[in-house]
């Protein structure tokens, strides 16, 4: 794994409680998208906010991470950071990487608090899966037929997500092997208290998702909070996600 780089933004001092919160964000986004939940955990603990490699402020990496490259490289960051006790505070995207932090480096991390977390391919019906099975073959009849290059990379952004569409090459492979990724055995190794929490409307990481982590991770428990979806639960969901989270602490002190 090639180094890269990341920007790191702080917050509070020792004197904000005996907790430190890394806060890691979702897919496409930067710090910035927790910011406002930092703030206002600013009484109960100390917080270093995180731009992942490839977002924000940080370079991106120079080949294509796997979601365990970018948990070496957050533990090599702590690995130089004062000791503390320590949750990882993520959305999405930024789940993974603590899945894969708390598996892969035990003793770095003392709690998990996971919004909207991604990690588990999802359970479709058969009738879900049919539409997508077609979209499939159909980008790879019409590969057969396009030479590579900027025309191949066009059919690529036709048939691609919203976030596929929008990444460069190297951003694109690191989606693609983000999404294949089955974390099932990660998370049975987790031995951390874990909280997983997910609007009841995210379409992206839905409930049964999590539902199905929380079964996994022996330490963890699950909230599904009413009315939110994948993204607004960080933002119309902001008092609850900061209740939740300084209980969460509460429990660890």
């Amino acid at each position: 794994m090639t180094p890269a780089k990341f920007s790191v933004f702080r917050l509070g001092d020792s004197a904000a409680g005996p907790v430190a919160l890394i806060w890691a964000h979702g897919w496409g986004h930067t710090h910035k998208n927790m910011l406002p939940l930092a703030q206002a955990m600013g009484r109960s603990a100390r917080s270093t906010l995180i731009d992942l490699p490839g977002f924000g402020a940080s370079s991106l990496p120079a080949e294509p991470w796997s979601t365990a490259d970018y948990a070496d490289a957050v533990a090599e960051w702590l690995g130089g950071e004062p000791p503390a006790r320590r949750v990882w505070v993520a959305h999405s995207f930024g789940c993974r990487v603590g899945l894969q932090l708390a598996a892969r480096h035990p003793g770095m991390l003392d709690g998990l608090f996971l919004i909207a977390a991604a990690g588990l391919p999802p359970q479709r019906t058969l009738w879900a899966r049919a539409p997508l099975a077609a979209r499939r073959w159909a980008f790879r009849l019409a590969r057969l037929v396009t030479p590579k290059g900027p025309a191949r990379d066009r059919l690529r952004s036709r048939f691609g997500s919203a976030d596929y569409r929008a990444a460069g090459p190297v951003l694109r492979s690191i989606l693609v092997k983000a999404v294949r990724e089955d974390l099932s055995e990660v998370a049975r190794t987790i031995r951390v208290p874990a909280v997983l929490v997910v609007g009841d409307r995210d379409r992206d990481t839905p409930p049964e998702l999590a539902m199905r982590l929380n079964r996994l991770m022996p330490q963890s428990r699950l909230v599904v909070l009413r009315g939110f979806d994948h993204l607004d639960v960080l933002t119309e969901g902001h008092h609850q996600i900061v209740q939740r989270l300084s209980e969460f602490l509460e429990q660890l002190a």
